[in-house]
């Protein structure tokens, strides 16, 4: 087999490939016994076809089973040959095959690049000063768990007013600058905290006052938006009926609030609990931060261009995180209007930074030897199901079901890979 290997620009390769005529025509000869074996041919008893009756008949049939089963064959003898890395599926152009002659097509491979990482034992990197965890902050986190176990008590004897939470059956119609509405949009059972910063302005307003029963229709005008830009809405109409309103009322903050959060025996110890978390996610965060740093740095020391099916992939890989996200917060995904172009377009900057300091990251481990352990991805196993409350068979076997074993660890390496750099380098406080 003859190949030859060209650059065309970037990380990508293509190969010039020719099988020689013999093996085409052994080929050609083994498949026209298998046609013969099989085939339904007039005049012939099943399994009783002459090869030369088959190869005949169903010549173009035989020479793309060939071509298929041949060039895949002839595509990973060339990369091994030339010690090319593809990072996606090559892709197969301009295949000719014919009897008595050599099999030829050229293959576009987009590889991974030379990576040089330079020197890598004396990282400079900047950490920001430990944010201070005061009284202050553990009393905001105090109040936080106070607001998630209040109770709710119907308001008797006054109107809604600021804080209070009013249920309410709504509909919505929007004016639009050309004179025409749009269709009403009807809610039910629809709760709304006056005072809230998600509510439209304005439409804090129209709730105060209100009482169980009431029903009240209000016009608002609209905010400028780059939708619809011939006709935008200018108003919305609504048009509300409220079923009831209540207000949210907090726990007392004693020793008796710290227990029923949990293991706490007494509202002193629930504070300190909340002082050691506080301190524990600046640790993090400051960490993080060194991290990023780190990460930025390899990334710089890349400065080609970089595999376009890896930037994809990390692309992806972001739109289904989000989708990840979005589903278990119960958002409905055809009502969302996200536009994925948009997203993927705004990640694709940064997904390239992930590559380049990927890449740098693999090619040190590659030079210092670093490897990932069975062990090491049981333990991973055994992370993520603490972490999600599945079990380790099931996690396991999901990871093993996608086939994303290989990738589980890669990532584990490039983090081992990032731990051998951290330990290396200097950390300055800036």
């Amino acid at each position: 087999m003859n190949t030859e290997v060209t650059h065309v620009g970037g990380s990508r390769k293509e190969l010039r490939v020719e099988v020689p005529a013999e093996t085409v025509g052994r080929a050609i000869a083994r498949a026209a016994q298998r046609y013969a074996r099989s085939a339904k041919v007039p005049g012939f008893r099943p399994g009783k076809v002459p090869p030369a009756v088959a190869r005949k008949r169903f010549r173009e049939e035989i020479l793309r089973a060939v071509a298929e089963d041949l060039v895949s064959r002839a595509v990973d003898d060339a990369l091994r040959e030339h010690e090319l890395e593809p990072v996606a599926t090559p892709e197969v152009r301009d295949v000719e095959i014919d009897e008595g002659k050599p099999l030829t097509f050229t293959a576009l491979v987009e590889v991974v690049p030379p990576v040089d990482p330079g020197t890598y034992d004396a990282f400079v990197l900047r950490q920001q000063p430990l944010a201070a965890v005061d009284e202050a902050a553990v009393d905001r986190e105090i109040e936080q768990l106070r607001a998630r176990a209040a109770r709710s008590e119907p308001v008797e004897g006054r109107p809604a007013d600021a804080g209070d939470v009013v249920t309410l059956d709504l509909e919505r119609r929007l004016r639009r600058g050309d004179g025409t509405e749009s269709a009403p949009e009807r809610h039910v059972n629809v709760t709304v905290e006056i005072g809230s910063p998600d509510n439209p302005p304005g439409f804090d307003d129209r709730l105060r006052g209100v009482e169980a029963g009431a029903t009240r229709e209000f016009a608002l005008p609209m905010p400028a938006t780059d939708e619809a830009p011939d006709a935008p809405a200018t108003e919305a109409h609504y048009a509300v009926e409220v079923r009831g309103v209540h207000r949210r009322v907090l726990p007392e903050l004693d020793d008796e609030f710290a227990k029923d959060l949990g293991d706490f025996d007494d509202l002193a110890a629930l504070r300190t609990r909340l002082r050691s978390d506080l301190e524990r996610a600046a640790r993090d965060d400051a960490t993080r931060a060194v991290r990023a740093d780190l990460l930025r740095q390899l990334a710089s020391r890349v400065t080609g261009d970089v595999p376009a099916a890896l930037v994809a992939a990390e692309v992806e890989r972001r739109v289904a995180h989000l989708v990840r996200q979005m589903l278990g917060q119960r958002i409905d995904l055809r009502r969302a209007k996200v536009d994925w172009d948009a997203f993927r377009d705004q990640q694709r900057d940064s997904a390239a930074e992930v590559v380049r300091s990927a890449l740098v990251l693999d090619e040190i481990a590659r030079r210092e030897s670093i490897e990932v352990s069975e062990n090491d991805l049981e333990q991973e196993f055994e992370r993520q199901a603490a972490a999600t409350g599945q079990s380790v068979f099931a996690v396991r076997a999901a990871v093993d079901k996608d086939d994303g074993r290989s990738q589980l660890a890669a990532g584990l390496r490039r983090e081992k890979a990032i731990d051998f750099l951290l330990a290396r380098a200097t950390i300055v406080t800036v």
